[in-house]
């Protein structure tokens, strides 16, 4: 008699399980609820591949503004046209897979039968993490080396084996932040160049320094998101520390006292993990980069792998990020493939489910700066 309801699905079944799956996974995934189809989101989601000579990628495609300015009275508009320029982003893809297995025909009836559910969950939590982690990583411009709280990931094998993050194909185009998106708040001197070297334990996240950012934001041509009445919107993710921090700020205080609301729906009282200051929606997320897993060490660590900030590599520090639209591209193609499959003849069974997707932080050509810059994300790097 078989001791589980393992049998195999149908197409159909598998097709149903793997939508399941993603529905589940989506739910899961943090990053997701900021993504959308257009340009006009925060996260562009890619659907769609294009081929091309080095094969097939995924595209999107930024429209800097016009710079010229027009053609006057009746003086001749034929010829004096204006080239739309275009930067089109490739987004390498890859596949990210995750199995797990069920010990034998004498573990727990009880684990067995519901096996199927308990993967899904376990699966879909796992995809969306690390999704989650990856995307947090590339908008900081950090290595997929490096774990979301600064200390180095565990090296398996010593080659490319496919076990570690950084073997995936768009781990190559992360990027550190390009100089006119990086910018650290300094306690004492305000918003400044980006680095971390001069970092004290001091110059930590605060009101001012996010009224000063998104005007620093806008006047670099950081395109917000549009909603009702034309009204910009930013994001900025920042970690639960620099989130209490804020609500810690003086000048924090005194906003939220007197021009929030009155009563348990305060900011003071709501606990809420997303607030609004200035028209920054800001976030708390524990995948925002930062340095509470990094070692603690001296001045001949300074801006060493997997180091503190500060002169001495002993500040704590996160990397907040302010994000308008456009700000990560995400190549999401198809649904994830399931596998079931069984082991040790048929006392073992296993679920597999891979997802192919790809992501990137574009860039393009500021004429603010006269450099290429990246699009729609500023880093700041904060103590906490």
């Amino acid at each position: 008699m078989a001791v589980t309801n393992f049998g195999t699905l149908s197409g159909d079944q598998l097709q149903a399980w793997s939508r399941d799956f993603w529905k589940v996974s989506r739910n899961q995934s943090f990053i997701n609820q900021f993504a959308g189809t257009g340009s006009n989101a925060m996260v562009q989601r890619v659907t769609e591949l294009t081929k091309n000579n080095k094969g097939t990628k995924a595209n999107i495609t930024l429209l800097a503004d016009m710079t010229g300015d027009g053609i006057t009275g009746d003086y001749t508009l034929e010829g004096n046209e204006e080239a739309l320029r275009a930067y089109d982003i490739s987004i390498e893809l890859d596949q990210l897979r995750f199995a797990n297995r069920i010990a034998g025909r004498m573990a727990d009836q009880k684990t067995v039968v519901n096996f199927r559910e308990q993967s899904r969950d376990a699966l879909a939590y796992a995809m969306a993490d690390r999704c989650d982690q990856l995307a947090f990583l590339t908008l900081s411009g950090v290595a997929y080396t490096f774990k979301n709280n600064g200390a180095l990931r565990t090296v398996v094998g010593g080659a490319v084996n496919g076990q570690e993050l950084v073997d995936l194909a768009y781990a190559s185009d992360v990027s550190a932040p390009t100089a006119a998106r990086h910018r650290r708040w300094d306690a004492t001197g305000g918003l400044l160049a980006g680095g971390t070297n001069a970092m004290v334990a001091a110059d930590k996240i605060s009101y001012e320094c996010i009224v000063n950012l998104k005007a620093y934001a806008k006047d670099n041509y950081i395109r917000g998101i549009r909603g009702a009445g034309n009204q910009e919107t930013f994001h900025m993710f920042v970690t639960p520390q620099q989130m209490a921090d804020l609500k810690l700020d003086t000048s924090f205080l005194a906003n939220v006292r007197n021009a929030g609301v009155r009563g348990t729906s305060n900011s003071l009282f709501s606990g809420s993990s997303s607030l609004m200051v200035d028209g920054v929606m800001i976030h708390e997320f524990r995948h925002v980069f930062n340095t509470s897993g990094a070692t603690s060490g001296s001045s001949s660590n300074v801006g060493a792998a997997g180091y503190k900030w500060g002169a001495d590599a002993t500040v704590d520090g996160a990397r907040a990020l302010f994000c308008g639209a456009q700000a990560l591209a995400l190549a999401d193609i198809g649904l994830p493939e399931m596998v079931e499959d069984t082991f040790d003849y048929g006392n073992q069974s296993g679920i597999s489910v891979g997802k192919i997707f790809g992501m990137r932080k574009p860039k393009y050509n500021s004429d603010i700066s006269g450099s290429v810059q990246d699009f729609g994300v500023i880093c700041l790097d904060t103590a906490q």
